[in-house]
């Protein structure tokens, strides 16, 4: 997943925190669900860090950020630093989002129950597609992205995800940062164009499976395996 855009700096009363630390914080709330869940009250630094998939010495230094510095030979708190870690990614009520595209990918995130635990509400379906309008989808109707303003000033909606095909994104994402969404998470394969304060964080799964597909071939040079390759008739075959 990558950022394409920054919004405006934070107010003097909001921690002024660097990007890579914000995009661990989930991974520690995660983590620190998963503790409270199963019963625990305190959490070590090493602890926290093994959940997390971090070494303890990051967490250690972007929980000072938070001004969260643990109390030795307890840890942390778990219900406090679930409060922090809430508050400050503004998880503190559940955040409507807009989905725009109900093909199947969008379909599938329409259908997801996590994100209601995770802090969001789909709030509204939106489609181009005249065959798509007016199906029902985990209990919302999708509607048609000509009631986009409308919905977005009803529900009070900031953020959107796009899961259009490439050629509509742009488009899309110009309607909805003119009925007033600042914030966009980007599922179509392409770079989308935005305004100041507007942020958009992209997700490319053909991206990430590329980027697997480096450490793949990173770890046959290392340990001297021969690389698999396509043969002519589509079948697997080992490289001499």
């Amino acid at each position: 997943m990558s950022q394409q855009r920054t919004g405006p700096t934070d107010g003097p009363d909001f921690p002024d925190l660097p990007e890579a630390t914000v995009a661990r914080l989930p991974e520690y709330l995660r983590a620190l669900h998963h503790l409270a869940e199963d019963g625990h009250e305190t959490v070590s630094s090493e602890g926290l860090a093994a959940a997390a998939g971090v070494n303890s010495a990051k967490l250690r230094k972007d929980l000072s950020h938070l001004g969260r510095t643990g109390t030795r030979g307890v840890g942390y708190d778990v219900t406090v630093l679930i409060d922090q870690i809430e508050h400050v990614l503004g998880l503190t009520h559940r955040r409507a989002v807009a989905l725009v595209g109900v093909g199947n990918l969008g379909h599938a995130l329409a259908g997801y129950a996590g994100f209601g635990s995770r802090g969001f509400r789909i709030a509204a379906l939106f489609d181009a597609d005249l065959s798509r309008v007016g199906e029902q989808i985990n209990g919302l109707v999708v509607r048609h992205i000509d009631e986009l303003p409308e919905i977005v000033d009803t529900e009070s909606i900031s953020i959107a995800v796009i899961a259009t095909p490439a050629h509509a994104a742009q488009h899309v994402c110009d309607r909805l940062v003119a009925a007033g969404v600042t914030s966009v998470l980007n599922f179509a394969p392409c770079v989308l164009n935005v305004p100041d304060g507007v942020d958009v964080r992209k997700v490319d799964l053909a991206i990430e499976l590329q980027i697997l597909s480096f450490h793949e071939h990173r770890k046959s040079a290392l340990t001297g395996l021969p690389a698999v390759q396509k043969n002519a008739h589509g079948g697997a075959e080992v490289a001499s």
